[in-house]
């Protein structure tokens, strides 16, 4: 074999052996740019998921996508944007125009108690980091654009609260108010997950901002405003029950993350917290309306604070009264949503969405409950109100042993599955469920009646025949 030396000295060798180390060149620095690039990604924290989205601060929340994939649009704002997620989308810029003629009347309003919009954004710069650590994802505005973002937006809310609470009064013609259509909408989008702001940055604006008696009662709260702004606008004393004002007067001293939690937490009695499961048995759902109905379960609408407040005794499913319209429906969904991606609050309004779910298969079984006053249907035909229901069950996880409905659930399944109710409701269903059925039953043993008399008389005289 001829030595390395005497290759390398072989005319035109050179040229392959710089071609070869030039390769071995190239791939060393790519080697090295992408051990660079690696340890750039291992310096960076995630932004679309922060690592401190699962702490107790964290409370504004990108809804996940699956969710987005079943219920479309119910969590992207429509007319107006609230906080960083959706700041600056060219198709909610007519709200924000209006927002700065909001900020503006504020600050005529509190000229004459010395305060300018500085005084304003002072108040709210040292809120900054923590008004950041409530969005689960990182926001990419700079200090002075999100205390900006805080300030306009936050007065915005706050002046319609005060206006519908009656302690301030409208522009004339304000066509938020003068155009219907635009209400709705705003109701719907400030009670959207994406689109929310910190409590506490409302909390503080407002303090600042009350003016003293007369101009404003001097017991008016941002509870009291929040809560009756929601309620009464819409009218949902209908849906949610008489008590409403007094819920209200109870939760005047409570604080919500933002405004979804602090509805959403105005709708959970006390009564019916979560409570953890003892015992070594095993909760299940519960069956639909239509085979509930032939084990002999009734239902049954009541009056109460709550629409989450359901009772089952003696084979009677009390629920209090729904009514789902556009306003609702977007409420649950995003309700769900919260409660999936908060850790640190109830899953009500998942337990209680997961219970229409399973009560409602088919078109039949919204009609008995909408025939017996239990829902009322404003959302459309009751196949896409049973769609609705049954969508809301997708996707979603909660723990039905440690539910504030498990005990229900399991002496729902305890009486249907209980054979001496089952078969005389059974009975029941098939002979007396309709008039029609019962006078067939009626004729039919009528009917027996009279074929056994005829009988017996036929036969009698073959045992005891006449004396002569």
């Amino acid at each position: 074999m001829r030595s390395n030396s005497a290759e390398r000295e072989k005319p035109g060798n050179e040229g392959i052996i710089d071609h070869h180390h030039a390769i071995q060149i190239c791939e060393v620095n790519k080697d090295k740019e992408v051990l660079t690039s690696m340890q750039q990604k291992l310096s960076q924290p995630p932004r679309l998921l922060k690592s401190s989205a699962g702490s107790r601060s964290c409370c504004i929340f990108r809804v996940p996508q699956s969710l987005i994939d079943i219920n479309g649009k119910a969590y992207q704002p429509l007319i107006v944007s609230i906080g960083p997620y959706h700041h600056g989308k060219s198709h909610l810029r007519m709200i924000e125009e209006h927002k700065w003629r909001y900020l503006g009347s504020l600050l005529s309003r509190t000229n004459s108690k010395g305060l300018g919009l500085e005084n304003y954004l002072r108040a709210v710069k040292p809120l900054e980091q923590r008004a950041r650590e409530c969005y689960s994802e990182t926001v990419s505005l700079d200090r002075d654009e999100f205390v900006e973002m805080m300030v306009l937006d936050g007065v915005f809310i706050i002046e319609l609260f005060r206006i519908v609470g009656k302690s301030v009064q409208p522009s004339p013609n304000d066509p938020l108010f003068a155009m219907s259509w635009v209400f709705p909408f705003l109701l719907r989008d400030l009670l959207r997950l994406e689109n929310q702001l910190p409590f506490f940055v409302l909390q503080t604006l407002f303090d600042l901002s009350k003016m003293p008696e007369p101009e404003e009662p001097a017991d008016s709260s941002l509870v009291t405003l929040a809560l009756l702004f929601f309620d009464n606008a819409f009218e949902f004393l209908d849906s949610a029950g008489p008590g409403r004002d007094e819920v209200i007067k109870k939760f005047n001293q409570i604080q919500g993350k933002h405004l979804l939690d602090l509805f959403r937490s105005s709708f959970i009695p006390a009564t019916t917290q979560e409570k953890p499961r003892r015992g070594p048995s095993k909760t299940q759902v519960i069956q639909c309306v239509t085979r509930l109905r032939r084990a002999g379960i009734r239902f049954k609408s009541s009056e109460a604070d709550s629409f989450l407040d359901l009772k089952f005794t003696n084979g009677v499913l009390t629920m209090p009264k729904i009514t789902v319209d556009d306003f609702m429906s977007s409420f649950i969904v995003n309700c769900i949503a919260y409660e999936q991606c908060c850790k640190h609050c109830s899953k009500h309004i998942t337990t209680y969405a997961t219970l229409m779910d399973c009560l409602i298969n088919t078109t039949k079984d919204v009609g008995y409950l909408c025939d017996y006053n239990v829902i009322e249907n404003y959302f459309g035909t009751d196949a896409e109100l049973a769609c609705f229901f049954n969508d809301l069950g997708k996707d979603v996880s909660f723990d039905i042993q440690n539910c504030y409905l498990t005990q229900l659930f399991d002496d729902v399944n305890s009486y249907y599955y209980n054979n001496w109710h089952v078969r005389w409701a059974s009975f029941k269903y098939t002979y007396f469920d309709t008039p029609w059925s019962f006078i067939s039953a009626v004729a039919a043993v009528v009917l027996l009646l009279l074929t056994t008399a005829q009988t017996f008389y036929t036969v009698y005289p073959y045992f005891r025949p006449p004396k002569e």
